[in-house]
């Protein structure tokens, strides 16, 4: 800016002076001509008085009396040269048709510029009629007056140049003084500076522009925010990018869900966040204006992939990607398939079963001695269908979270005691040895949920038992916490297995179980510890077996024991 105030500034100076020059010049010039054109006619005039009063022989006296004279011609009306002071009239050609010789011949007098041949050199020429008919005729040559006014050109120029270099050294303190200000201008707070009148419109807009902007910046300030919020409070990963794969934002998820370390990944390219072909595939197409989704494995979970272009007027401006975890969705569907294929199994053996001796008494195939045994062979199989069903329709409760069910203060060991007693018959016939020991303890939760969590545990615990072994059955309790613990000297749970017994009809060895059991009762345990947010916990009942745990939390203000 400043240098654009001073370049104007020397620029209106520079042609300033060099205007003036050029008119001093024409100045001088014009005073010059005018002056001679009055001392031509001057000495025009007086010439034409001597002639008036001593005839012809006023201009031979007159040439006689040497130079410094102007020069005069004589010149007869049909244009012959009669007397000239500096040149020989006789070798002159004829004047007439000269403009100033005509204009005298019908005005009486007349003047004329123009280049003469005799003197080689533009001239003034100002002629009068005489009395007799002939014009005298007076010379000055132009080139007198121009050179006079040239004669000044160093002065002028000395003076212009001195002129210039100040109205430079002005130029750069008014430049410095009208710039300064501005420079040090406080635009954050614009109504703060003190500077003169004429910025005051100015900074009135400037401050009027920075309202805005610190308003527009707050918005979307609080946008971001408020983003920022939702994104980074969602279980899916988010990842928005410019037209170059460019990150512009990316929440927690999205890094977890990739398995990428967390790191400073905006305005880099997401490739530094995952490269393998399915991921590189979809965001090719999404860039292109195209919607993708893949699948991703991540050690052992599953990601589902949807890309959607960003586009506004037709063109593509980048691209959103969405994260969802599927694993615990894919995991469900194959449960829901194991389990639907396990369900038709399990329903299909006894109904086969049944379907089959029914068919042989329908037949009367069965000898009357041993109807009695086949009836009871219906009558178990029944019973076992019957128990599956059950089991099927409490899973079937519990999945739908147990809104339903209504909780009161139970005593654990009430609870331990009663599937004690109804697994007596089963241990009986395993001889196996059941014991119970422990104090009462007080929680809140649903009385027949906990009575078939309890006998499910001890079912397990007898049918998967050797033979004369025995189950302790336990209820311990402490400041916090209550514990429902069945320990058996069977052959134990694998580490490896630990997991996947509590999945529907899964078991370690099916035959082991001789056909008994729907294969539900630790899924039925697993979902009833979830719905009374107990913990189940297994290990090895040292030396021999397998001890299972449920550990509840004490309810506040209920005494451990009524």
């Amino acid at each position: 800016m400043r240098r654009i105030i001073l370049a104007a500034l020397c620029s209106v100076s520079g042609f300033s002076i060099a205007l003036t020059a050029i008119l001093i010049h024409f100045s001088v010039y014009w005073g010059f001509s005018r002056r001679m054109r009055e001392e031509a006619s001057s000495e025009l005039e007086l010439a034409r008085s001597g002639i008036a009063a001593a005839g012809t022989g006023y201009l031979d006296l007159l040439a006689a009396s040497g130079p410094g004279h102007p020069r005069l011609t004589l010149i007869a009306p049909d244009g012959t040269v009669i007397f000239d002071n500096e040149y020989d009239a006789g070798k002159m050609e004829n004047h007439a048709g000269r403009p100033e010789i005509d204009a005298a011949l019908s005005k009486k007098s007349g003047e004329a510029v123009r280049f003469s041949s005799t003197l080689e050199k533009r001239t003034y020429y100002r002629s009068a009629l005489l009395d007799d008919g002939s014009v005298l005729r007076i010379a000055i040559s132009v080139d007198s007056a121009a050179a006079s006014a040239f004669a000044i050109t160093p002065f002028v120029l000395a003076v212009a140049i001195g002129t210039f270099a100040c109205a430079a050294i002005i130029a750069s303190k008014i430049t410095r003084r009208i710039v300064e200000p501005v420079n040090a201008l406080n635009l954050e707070e614009p109504e703060e500076n003190g500077v003169y009148d004429e910025l005051s419109p100015l900074l009135l807009r400037i401050k009027a522009q920075n309202d805005q902007i610190h308003a527009q910046i707050e918005e979307l300030r609080k946008t971001r925010l408020e983003f920022e919020a939702v994104t980074n409070n969602m279980k899916e990963g988010f990842l928005l990018l410019d037209r170059e794969g460019r990150v512009l934002s990316c929440n927690q998820s999205a890094f977890r869900l990739l398995r990428a370390r967390p790191q400073a990944a905006e305005n880099r390219s997401v490739l530094v966040l995952r490269r393998d072909e399915p991921f590189r595939m979809a965001l090719k197409k999404a860039l292109r204006g195209q919607p993708s989704e893949c699948s991703l494995s991540a050690d052992s979970s599953r990601v589902r992939l949807l890309a959607s272009p960003v586009a506004d007027g037709g063109q593509t401006l980048g691209a959103a990607l969405l994260l969802l975890d599927v694993t615990e969705l894919e995991d469900r569907e194959r449960l829901r398939r194991e389990f639907s294929a396990n369900v038709s199994h399990e329903l299909k053996t006894p109904l086969t079963v049944i379907s089959g001796y029914a068919e042989i008494l329908r037949d009367g195939l069965v000898k009357p001695e041993d109807a009695r045994d086949f009836g009871g062979k219906v009558y178990s199989e029944a019973r076992r269908l019957l128990s599956l069903i059950n089991d099927i329709m409490q899973l079937s409760r519990l999945d739908e979270g147990g809104e339903n069910m209504e909780r009161e203060n139970v005593n654990l060991r009430s609870i331990a005691d009663a599937a004690v007693d109804r697994a007596a018959p089963l241990a009986r016939s395993k001889g196996v040895t059941v014991t119970v020991e422990g104090e009462c303890a007080i929680i809140s939760g649903v009385p027949y949920m906990l009575h078939e969590m309890a006998f499910n545990l001890l079912d397990n615990a007898i049918k998967y038992n050797s033979e004369g072994g025995s189950v302790t059955v336990s209820v311990a309790r402490d400041d916090d916490a209550a514990r429902l613990c069945v320990a058996d000297t069977g052959a134990g749970i694998p580490l490896a297995e630990r997991e996947r017994v509590f999945e529907r009809f899964y078991r370690l060895d099916k035959s082991r179980a001789a056909g008994s059991g729907t294969g539900l009762g630790l899924s039925i345990v697993k979902h009833g510890a979830r719905l009374h947010d107990a913990l189940v916990e297994i290990e090895d009942n040292v030396p021999r077996g397998t001890k299972i745990s449920l550990v509840f939390q004490a309810s506040g203000g209920l005494p451990f024991c009524m």
